[in-house]
C-alpha cells in the first residue's frame, strides 16, 4: 500500500515539474498585456500585407556607354595647320560651336570659285540690262533678252554652288577654316592638338561629341542565362561611381549574336541622364525581373525579424493589440520578401522599431 502511495506522489511531482517547464518557454505568438506608448506610436511606420505577383530578379554585370545614335565622329574636310583647339576631353559643347580652326592651302580654291561666281554674275546682270535697253530701242530682238536672262539665271546658280560648298567648309576669313560642334554634347575622343599637320587625306576622326542626355546600359548574358532575358523586362542599373543610386530602365533590344571570345550575349536599356551622372565606359551591375504567373503575400524586408533560425514579423492591430508572428517565407526579392504561411491579406505590420518591441513581446 505504502508502495503504490509512493508512485501516485512521484508521478503528480514529475506532472508539475513539466507544467512549470512549459510556462517557462516563452510564447512569441502572446503580446502579454503589452501596450504602445504615445511617443513610440508616433515614430512608427507600418505596412500592409499585400498580394502581389511572385517576380525573380537577375543580375548581370555590364557598362555604361553612349547612345550611339547621338554620337558623332567629326572629321577635317580640308588638311593643314591647326591653329587653335578651342575644347578639351570632357567638355561641353553646344552645336555649331567652335572646336578647332584649321590654316589650309585647299581653301584658296573654294574662295576662289565664289569670287568667280560673283564676278560672272555681275557681268550677267549688265548684260541683261544692255539687253533690255537695245530691245527698247528697237536695235535686237526679244531673243537676245531672253538669251541674257538665262545667263543671269546660270550665273545665280553657280555662285549658290559656290558658296554651299564654302558653307560646308565654314570658311570665316582668308583661309582658316572652322571646325564646328555637329550636335550638342561632351567630347569624348579627341585626336588633334595646336601646331598638328593635317593632311589632305586623314581617314581619322579628330573629334568625337555624344550626346549623354540619354545612354545605354549594355548587359553580358552568359549562354545559361539567355532564357531568363526577355524584352520588355524592367531593370534597376547602379554603378561604381554611385553605389547608392538606382536608375530605372528596361531591355529595349536583344542582340542575338554570342560573343566567342566571352561566351555571352548583349542586351541593352536605355536610361535617362539628365543629371548626367552616368559616365560612358564606367562598369554597371544590372538586375532585369521577370513576373511569375502565380501570386503570393508580401512584406517590406525591413519588417522581418530573422531569430533562432525562424523569421517572424510584428503584427498591429491596436495600440494595445499587438503581437509577434512567425511567418514561412517564400523568397526574397530585393526589398520584398515574399510569405506562403502566417499572414492574411490586409493586416498590419511593424516596420520601424519592429525589434525593439519584438524582443519586449518575447522576453
Amino acid at each position: 500500500m505504502k508502495s503504490n502511495y509512493f508512485y501516485i506522489i512521484f508521478a503528480l511531482l514529475t506532472i508539475f515539474s513539466c507544467s512549470q517547464k512549459e510556462e517557462a518557454k516563452p510564447d512569441k505568438t502572446k503580446s502579454k498585456g503589452f501596450e504602445l506608448s504615445n511617443t513610440m506610436l508616433q515614430t512608427m511606420t507600418f505596412a500592409d500585407v499585400e498580394k502581389k505577383y511572385v517576380e525573380d530578379e537577375f543580375s548581370f554585370y555590364g557598362k555604361i556607354s553612349a547612345d550611339k545614335n547621338s554620337y558623332i565622329d567629326v572629321y577635317p574636310l580640308v588638311g593643314g595647320n591647326v591653329l587653335s583647339v578651342n575644347v578639351e576631353l570632357g567638355d561641353y559643347v553646344h552645336k555649331g560651336q567652335v572646336l578647332a580652326t584649321i590654316r589650309s592651302t585647299e581653301l584658296a580654291g573654294v574662295q576662289q570659285e565664289v569670287s568667280n561666281a560673283k564676278t560672272d554674275l555681275a557681268v550677267a546682270r549688265n548684260n541683261l540690262r544692255v539687253a533690255k535697253e537695245m530691245y527698247a530701242g528697237k536695235l535686237n530682238t526679244e531673243k537676245d533678252v531672253i538669251e541674257a536672262q538665262s545667263q543671269v539665271t546660270k550665273a545665280e546658280d553657280q555662285l549658290q554652288r559656290a558658296l554651299a560648298v564654302s558653307t560646308v567648309y565654314n570658311v570665316k576669313k582668308g583661309n582658316v577654316y572652322s571646325v564646328l560642334a555637329p550636335i550638342n554634347g561632351y567630347i569624348v575622343q579627341k585626336n588633334i592638338n595646336k601646331d598638328m599637320q593635317l593632311r589632305s587625306d586623314r581617314s581619322d576622326n579628330i573629334f568625337d561629341v555624344a550626346n549623354t542626355k540619354n545612354v545605354w546600359a549594355i548587359l553580358n548574358v552568359n549562354e545559361a542565362d539567355i532564357d531568363k532575358i526577355s524584352l520588355g523586362m524592367e531593370a534597376e542599373v547602379t554603378t561604381l561611381t554611385y553605389p547608392d543610386k538606382v536608375f530605372y530602365g528596361k531591355i529595349d533590344k536583344i542582340f542575338k549574336i554570342i560573343d566567342p571570345h566571352t561566351n555571352a550575349m548583349q542586351a541593352r536599356l536605355v536610361l535617362d541622364n539628365s543629371n548626367g551622372l552616368l559616365v560612358p565606359d564606367s562598369k554597371a551591375t544590372i538586375k532585369v525581373k521577370r513576373q511569375e504567373n502565380n501570386q503570393s503575400l508580401t512584406v517590406p524586408s525591413n519588417a522581418v525579424i530573422f531569430d533562432d533560425n525562424r523569421n517572424f514579423v510584428v503584427v498591429f492591430k491596436s495600440r494595445t493589440d499587438v503581437n509577434v508572428r512567425e511567418i514561412k517565407v517564400l523568397k526574397q526579392v530585393g526589398e520584398v520578401v515574399y510569405v506562403s504561411e502566417g499572414l492574411q491579406e490586409g493586416e498590419k505590420v511593424i516596420t520601424t522599431n519592429q525589434l525593439l518591441i519584438y524582443k519586449s513581446l518575447t522576453s
